[in-house]
């Protein structure tokens, strides 16, 4: 499954305790069709929902759907502050090519994802 740094947990509990209504929450990771390379990381402040694995660090909960978990084996969740290029940030294995924005991917094996959905302005890749 995905390995979560440190840094990418304390960012998690960062903007739950930000968030009004954050009790049973976490960060949602997944695979949708999308990008300039064809495959796209999504991040979405949610809840557990029946099927996801989870993930648990540092007291806080980072959920993955059955489709997406192939994409993600072996992957690193990372978080980098700083002036530029801050946010959640990928290192994943299973990536043959990445765009230059670092949130578009193509796979090396094709697995049939969900298309992109933009319902939750909470998108972790554009950092806080």
């Amino acid at each position: 499954m995905i390995e979560v740094t440190q840094n990418a947990a304390q960012q998690l509990r960062h903007l739950l305790e930000e968030q009004k209504q954050a009790a049973g929450k976490g960060l949602r990771v997944q695979i949708t069709k999308g990008g300039c390379s064809g495959l796209h990381y999504e991040m979405t402040l949610d809840e557990k929902k029946a099927g996801d694995d989870v993930v648990e660090r540092d007291g806080v909960q980072f959920f993955i759907d059955h489709e997406s978990a192939a994409y993600l084996r072996g992957a690193t969740l990372d978080y980098r502050g700083g002036l530029t290029g801050a946010g959640f940030q990928f290192v994943n294995p299973n990536a043959s090519r990445t765009c230059g924005c670092g949130t578009s991917f193509e796979a090396e094996k094709e697995t049939p994802v969900r298309s992109a959905s933009r319902t939750d302005s909470s998108r972790g890749e554009s950092g806080p």
